[in-house]
C-alpha cells in the first residue's frame, strides 16, 4: 500500500543550505521509489491557521518510506533543512483504493455501541 511522507514547514528565509537540500533530496528518494506529489506549492487555507508550506512525497510502501528517511544519504542532508526551517514531518500509510469512510464509521459505531 502506498505510504506518504508529509511535512508541514514553517516560513523561513531562503539560504544556501536550504537550496543544497532541495538540490540533493531527489537523489535520496530515487532508490526507494519516492516521488513528490506536492512541493513548493501555495496552499489555500480553508480552516484554521496554517503558516508555511506542505511537502508530500509518495513511496510504494511504508517499508521504503522508512528506509528512505533512515537512509545514510537522507540523514546526511537532513540537517540542511532542520537547522533552517522549523516544521514537522510524518510518515503515514495511505488507504486502499476501495476504502469507504462510511464503513469505518459503521465499525466505530458498532465498537462503541452507538
Amino acid at each position: 500500500m502506498t505510504a506518504y511522507a508529509l511535512a508541514h514547514l514553517r516560513p523561513a528565509p531562503m539560504n544556501d543550505e536550504i537550496l543544497r537540500y532541495i538540490e540533493r533530496i531527489q537523489a535520496t528518494m530515487d532508490p526507494f521509489g519516492g516521488r513528490f506529489l506536492v512541493h513548493d506549492q501555495q496552499v489555500e487555507v480553508k480552516e484554521g491557521p496554517f503558516p508555511g508550506a506542505v511537502v508530500l512525497i509518495s513511496f510504494p510502501d511504508m517499508d521504503r518510506a522508512r528506509a528512505w528517511y533512515d537512509s545514510p544519504a537522507y540523514r546526511e542532508i537532513l540537517p540542511l533543512r532542520t537547522d533552517n526551517i522549523p516544521g514537522e514531518t510524518i510518515l503515514v500509510d495511505g488507504v486502499a483504493p476501495d476504502y469507504d469512510a462510511g464503513l469505518t464509521a459503521a465499525h466505530w459505531r458498532e465498537a462503541l455501541g452507538l
